[in-house]
This record gives structure tokens, C-alpha cells and sequence, in this order.
């Protein structure tokens, strides 16, 4: 059980399995395809990957707003929620693609893997 105690309570977030399981296996895709090269089925790199890092991500900034705003209950708003996933959505599959077209290409389905990893974030994790 999590006591009352502010700091315990901000950092709560990140000792929720659901956390943990989305950052092992984010953390174990990023070591397998990028550190030791290894060859990953087309589903994980390109969709899985994508809805498991909105979770982390979002958690993250979730426990930083706690800490920085000293208000351990906080939770993102719907709003922010939004906004992160216009932005990432943005970003990696319109903006990054047309910047750096050797080292990113736009698939709209990412997008959707966002929306997916956006509303399990906002269904279980995003709580005081």
C-alpha cells in the first residue's frame, strides 16, 4: 500500500505494473533492435512500439508535473492528453518523414498505435 507521504504518492505512477510492463518491453525493443541490431518482426517495429511508448512517455510526464506542481493527486488532462498525441502523431509521421526522409517514414496506421497507447495510459494509468 502507498502511504500519504507527497513524494511516495507523485512517484506512484511508476511502480504500476501496467508501467512496468509497457517500459520492460519498450526497453527491450530498443536494446534488441537498436543496440544489438537484432531483425524484429514488421508488427513490433512498426505498431507496437509506437502504442507502448505513449504510456511511458506519458507517465513520465505525469510523475514530472506531480513533482514539479507538489501535487501528488495530479492527473494529466484530457486536454494534454490530446495534445501529446497530436503532437507525437505530428511529429514522427508528417513533420520528421518530410525532415529526415532517410531515417523516417510516415505510416498513418502509427498514428493509430498512438491513439491505442494514449487511451490505455488516460483508462489505467492516468489516476491520482
Amino acid at each position: 500500500m502507498v502511504s500519504d507521504h507527497p513524494g511516495r504518492l507523485a512517484l506512484a505512477p511508476l511502480r504500476r505494473p501496467l508501467f512496468g510492463a509497457c517500459a520492460g518491453l519498450y526497453g527491450g525493443y530498443q536494446l534488441l533492435s537498436r543496440g544489438l541490431h537484432q531483425p524484429l518482426p514488421g508488427w513490433v517495429t512498426s505498431w507496437l512500439a509506437d502504442a507502448l511508448a505513449m504510456p511511458v512517455i506519458l507517465t513520465l510526464a505525469l510523475v514530472a508535473q506531480r513533482l514539479l506542481r507538489r501535487r501528488p493527486r495530479f492527473v494529466l488532462p484530457d486536454a494534454w492528453l490530446l495534445a501529446a498525441w497530436l503532437y507525437v502523431s505530428l511529429w514522427f509521421e508528417l513533420l520528421a518523414p518530410r525532415l529526415h526522409p532517410a531515417r523516417y517514414t510516415a505510416d498513418w496506421l502509427d498514428v493509430l498505435a498512438y491513439a491505442l497507447g494514449t487511451w490505455a495510459f488516460r483508462r489505467w494509468l492516468n489516476r491520482p
